[in-house]
């Protein structure tokens, strides 16, 4: 077969010309479509956390009505206790204490000093995207709609050139419906909805005035939105349930789709024996990086009278390479940008994690109590709306007890008062007094009911009243209350484990990015922590393969508190000087006190007298320098 047929680019370019864009757009809009049940079981989720949970819809009368509005139809209030949220926020209160972070550990381990180097710069990148925020907003979202979305890339942002982060909502992800391994490794298309301002398309596609031009007559509507008007919605209130592939809620904003797909193309594989390099090249480089060089190394070998079984060629196979090609499209069919993946790691720039999706099915954590939410605020509704209908104090007053000289409107009013005075005639034989009637109908196994929902939702949920930092029962002892917080941490760590290995993903393609685009000599420093300053060579560290591991994080004030005690322990031996204890603890004043001892040392090495040294340490000092100064100058006669 020709060449270009068998790359899965050159050939749609030579056959569908300008209409590929279209079928890369159709098939997108096919995943994306797919993906509808995960959006709207986010959004149910996502109301029962926030609290809307009677937003579903019933049949009534053959009528579709939601819960809420038939209730109130029925002249009750839709009550609601939001257990939900508190479990949200016993979990990220969970996952903030863990107070972990990701660390480098170089494979070789004679390179280990530059996964030291590598972690602190992993670590400013983090503090430079507010990585801990993310990360918590994105362990919510986990929580909510099991599935978590992240984007790292490369470029300008805020007159900086960086390496970026960015939070992705999963309504505007899509990814391809045939994809079942857990670890995301077999996904073969993916990509994003974007609804950008027209500056931003022309900042992010625009390369002259000409593109400017062109992307004004495709997005006319948003390239002016004066004359259109903005679309004027509650912040953060946006229309409910409207998610559309191509048309962008908000006419005055450009829908640029993302789409990251697996592309095809004959390549070889290559192995170099001689110093054990493995790379690819295209078929066009193949004279230049195998043929000569195999040739040269021959010619050579022949000059030296070697065996040619001995030569170490350059091994290779032809092959069909399966690699990461992304398109910029507009809904009308145009390509603003193009090309194979330009990282090194030669993936795309997303990392994302379902839960638990098995058999490729996504269930949240918080879609396991929604019944339980249910039957409890139902519990709740039907509580009150009982108190309400049952007797409270009702007044029975017979017609034969009413004097003359009063009507009932006046009994009421007196009735109401609290040293009022009710006059009755005489009763006849038989006839009964006024008497009040409070009937109690509350007692009917309801409290039963909602205490035995609650027990139901701790048990599902694995949050118990332990992990909510609620107080024991009365006598309970510190062992006993400890061990069920850590009972309910352990029914929590599948989940958390797993959103860590997210976290390890996304850091391990921040290594990455950081490893090819920081090109030059940089100096970072880890703000709030000492001794951390370092420099880093992209030389030496470019090539270096790192692991990530999730560890604990070195800043919380356990680990500095237990490290000062180490350090105090070791000066109070004189195992180590002030200057290291400085250095290598966490004590708040530790930078201006070395900064001061060390400036101290240079004004006795110049002869000079420190401030705040009394003059006859000075004097000792003094002369201990020149006796400094006579021991060196004999040591030089002696020499000569």
């Amino acid at each position: 077969m020709p060449r270009s047929e068998l790359d899965s680019v050159a050939y749609a370019k030579s056959t569908n010309g300008r209409a590929r864009a279209f079928d890369v757009l159709f098939e997108a809009q096919q995943y994306w479509q797919a993906m509808e049940t995960f959006r709207q079981d986010r959004e149910r989720n996502k109301k029962y956390t926030y609290g809307k949970q009677w937003d579903d819809y019933i049949c009534v009368d053959g009528k579709q009505v939601k819960e809420e509005d038939y209730i109130k139809s029925q002249g009750n209030v839709a009550l609601k206790n939001n257990l939900i949220r508190r479990m949200v926020q016993a979990v990220l209160g969970v996952y903030r204490s863990q107070a972990k972070e990701p660390t480098c550990t170089a494979r070789d381990r004679d390179e280990q000093k530059y996964g030291e180097t590598m972690s602190t710069v992993l670590q400013c990148n983090m503090q430079l995207n507010r990585m801990t925020e993310i990360n918590a907003r994105c362990m919510e979202e986990f929580l909510i709609s099991g599935f978590v979305v992240q984007r790292k890339w490369f470029g300008w942002r805020e007159n900086k050139l960086d390496c970026w982060t960015d939070y992705v909502q999963p309504n505007n992800f899509f990814i391809d419906n045939n994809m079942r391994d857990f670890r995301g490794w077999d996904v073969s298309c993916l990509g994003e909805v974007h609804d950008i301002s027209f500056g931003e398309l022309c900042e992010r596609f625009a390369k002259s005035p000409a593109d400017v031009k062109r992307f004004g007559e495709i997005y006319h509507d948003a390239k002016e939105p004066s004359k259109l008007g903005a679309t004027y919605d509650y912040f953060g209130y946006p229309l409910q349930g409207y998610y559309d592939f191509l048309v962008p809620r908000d006419a005055t904003r450009c829908r640029v789709i993302e789409v990251w797909r697996k592309e095809s193309k004959p390549r070889y594989r290559c192995h170099d024996v001689n110093n054990g390099d493995v790379f690819k090249i295209d078929p066009e480089d193949f004279e230049e990086f195998v043929g000569s060089v195999n040739r040269e190394r021959v010619r050579e070998a022949q000059e030296l009278g070697m065996d040619m079984e001995d030569v170490p060629l350059i091994q290779y196979e032809w092959f069909m390479d399966s690699y990461w090609y992304y398109y910029y499209l507009t809904p009308f069919g145009d390509i603003l940008d193009e090309g194979e993946t330009p990282y090194e790691h030669k993936s795309h720039p997303y990392v994302f994690k379902a839960y638990p999706f098995i058999d490729g099915e996504i269930h949240s954590f918080v879609s396991n109590v929604i019944d339980q939410q249910r039957y409890t605020n139902r519990l709740i509704t039907m509580y009150d709306w009982i108190m309400r209908a049952s007797a409270k104090g009702v007044l029975l007053f017979p017609k034969e007890c009413l004097p003359d000289d009063m009507t009932m409107d006046d009994v009421a009013d007196e009735w109401a008062q609290f040293n009022g005075v009710i006059m009755i005639k005489q009763p006849k034989t038989g006839t009964a007094l006024p008497q009040q009637i409070a009937n109690n109908c509350t007692q009917i196994g309801i409290t039963e009911l909602l205490n035995m929902q609650l027990k139901f939702f701790e048990d599902i949920s694995g949050v118990n009243g332990a992990l909510q930092g609620k107080p024991g029962y009365s006598g309970m002892s510190a062992s006993l209350y400890n061990q069920q917080a850590q009972n309910a941490t352990t029914s929590l760590l599948d989940i958390l484990d797993t959103f860590s290995m997210f976290i390890r993903e996304g850091a391990t393609k921040d290594v990455k990015n950081i490893q090819q685009f920081y090109d030059t000599p940089r100096v970072f420093n880890i703000a709030g922590r000492n001794s951390t300053i370092v420099e880093y060579d992209p030389k030496k560290i470019r090539d270096v393969e790192f692991d990530l591991s999730i560890v604990e994080s070195t800043a919380t004030p356990t680990y500095r508190a237990m490290s000062n005690d180490i350090l105090m322990k070791l000066f109070e031996m004189h195992a180590i000087s002030v200057e290291q204890l400085l250095e290598h603890g966490e004590f708040p004043f530790a930078d201006e006190l070395l900064q001061s001892i060390k400036s101290q040392r240079e004004q006795l090495e110049q002869g000079q007298v420190p401030d705040g040294i009394s003059p006859e340490l000075a004097q000792q000092a003094q002369q201990g320098a020149n006796m400094e100064a006579v021991q060196r100058a004999q040591q030089m006669l002696q020499a000569a």
